[in-house]
């Protein structure tokens, strides 16, 4: 009876056996990772050509320093050259009450904020002004108009335009920090993918060991070596594994779809990482930075990390508005002159006494000044409280980019301390298990601490793969807080 009921387990543990083998053979997943044969690299210099060369954030940022150049043309405006005219007649009743005609040609000059002027007037008519009055071929002007108070050193054109040009410099700063905060992004999204097909190859490679182990195990069983409860246990240990697969899949596919977002061809069209892509192996992962290095990338985050850059920039604004608002406490005195002369051009004949001389001109001064300037000094106060309030966000700014370098480096290092010792301690689980099957081989070990020191090692591995992933992502944040890209330093 005894012998019976045994051999029902039996068959029973064999049924199992072969379903489990048919659920087995379909273990091929979406997500799986290729083959050798069919394996792509995509490394991080791969990623960073993409993300630099067709991002659309990137191509955006670029825009930045057009807009700026765009508004330095601008204000370049103020200088043009312009010409303006106007014609007037009025005839009734058989007379020519007036004929008027007025034009000048003004020419804004860099120096001392004049206006070059040249005009041509010409005012005939029964009921004309006497003192517009001209002759028939009407009268020429030749002159300049000066500011010598208010305007003299800088006037509202001249601080227009050079604002402008510092500001270029603000908006190249800007690009920087847009295009570095993209490719932190983008860097942070490589390692989540890096991690999550290390995890699932890892697993998948369990699950093929616990597959192979299974397969050995049920031949001892049917040849009666081992006993049919070893068999379950390999297929319970092969049927965990899989649920373990399946999670590392969906993750696996998830990065993927992550990372895609910023994978873009020259044609502006979304592109999606290939099914065959691999990222770059643990051995290219492992870069780090020594100390030497991180004294470089103080100084160069001192003189050029983006955000101080801007800080910089607006700094130089505020100077030139400041040197503007103090110059508008300065009087208006503007002085018109102009040369006056019957001539209509250089190739005919006027008399000497209608031509340009000394004794043929015009002139005018203007003059005015508000008493109490409130106005103007209550906007070069403001100025200055601007400028008072730029310097502590300068300092502020200054100490807390050194203070996230710091920081950074200190993670960085504790990452890299991690590494070394998940390194070691998977060496010594390989030695572990393989010392394990051997003793199992010689029927000193059970299936049982097998499995368990196989699903240690698998878990130390992915660890490890996990703490390459975050000192990679720590390390592309002390360079982006550094006000750099990964890598590079420029």
């Amino acid at each position: 009876m005894y012998t019976k009921t045994y051999r029902q387990i039996i068959t029973c543990s064999l049924l199992l056996i072969n379903l489990l083998c048919i659920r087995f053979s379909a273990l091929a997943q979406p997500g799986n990772p290729p083959g050798r044969d069919t394996a792509r690299l995509f490394a991080l210099k791969d990623l960073e050509e993409r993300v630099l060369m067709y991002h659309p954030i990137v191509k955006q940022a670029d825009l930045l320093t057009e807009e700026a150049k765009a508004r330095v043309l601008q204000s370049l405006g103020g200088f043009d050259p312009a010409i303006k005219a106007s014609f007037g007649r009025k005839d009734f009743g058989g007379t020519e009450y007036y004929n008027h005609w007025d034009s000048e040609l003004k020419v804004p000059l860099w120096l001392a904020g004049a206006d070059l002027k040249v005009g041509y007037d010409r005012n005939v008519g029964v009921y004309n002004n006497p003192e517009t009055r001209t002759a028939l071929n009407g009268l020429s002007g030749l002159g300049l108009s000066i500011p010598l108070g208010q305007g003299l050193l800088i006037d509202a054109r001249r601080n227009t335009m050079r604002q402008a040009k510092v500001m270029v410099g603000y908006a190249e700063a800007e690009k920087i920090a847009q295009i570095n905060k993209v490719w932190f992004t983008a860097v942070k999204d490589y390692w989540n993918w890096f991690y999550a097909y290390r995890q699932y190859a890892l697993i998948k490679e369990g699950v093929d060991l616990a597959q192979r182990r299974f397969i050995a195990v049920r031949s001892q069983v049917l040849i009666g070596d081992k006993p049919p409860i070893d068999s379950v246990e390999a297929a319970i240990t092969v049927q965990d594994r899989q649920v373990q697969l399946q999670s590392a899949n969906v993750a696996l596919l998830n990065t993927r779809l992550v990372l895609s977002n910023h994978l873009w061809n020259k044609n502006g069209e979304p592109q999606e990482l290939p099914v065959a892509a691999v990222p770059q192996s643990d051995s290219k992962a492992l870069l780090t930075v020594n100390k030497p290095y991180l004294d470089t990338l103080m100084s160069y985050a001192a003189d050029r990390h983006p955000d101080l850059l801007k800080l910089k920039s607006e700094g130089g604004r505020l100077t030139l508005e400041r040197a503007y608002r103090a110059e508008l406490l300065k009087p208006k005195l503007n002085v018109n002159g102009s040369f006056l002369s019957n001539r209509r051009d250089f190739g005919s004949n006027v008399p000497d006494a209608y031509d340009f001389r000394w004794s043929n001109y015009k002139v005018g001064i203007d003059f005015s000044f508000p008493l109490f300037l409130r106005a103007e000094r209550g906007k070069l106060r403001e100025v200055k409280l601007q400028q008072l309030e730029l310097d502590y966000d300068v300092k502020q700014t200054g100490r807390e980019i050194q203070t996230g370098i710091n920081s950074s480096y200190n993670e960085l290092k504790a990452y890299e301390a991690q590494v070394i010792l998940q390194t070691q301690n998977v060496s010594n689980q390989q030695l572990l298990v393989k010392g394990e099957l051997q003793k199992f081989e010689l029927g000193e070990s059970t299936l049982f601490l097998i499995n368990s020191r196989e699903a240690k090692l698998i878990d130390m591995q992915i660890k490890r793969a996990e703490t390459i992933a975050g000192m990679q992502k720590s390390l592309a944040d002390l360079y982006y807080k550094a006000g750099a890209r990964t890598g590079l330093i420029k």
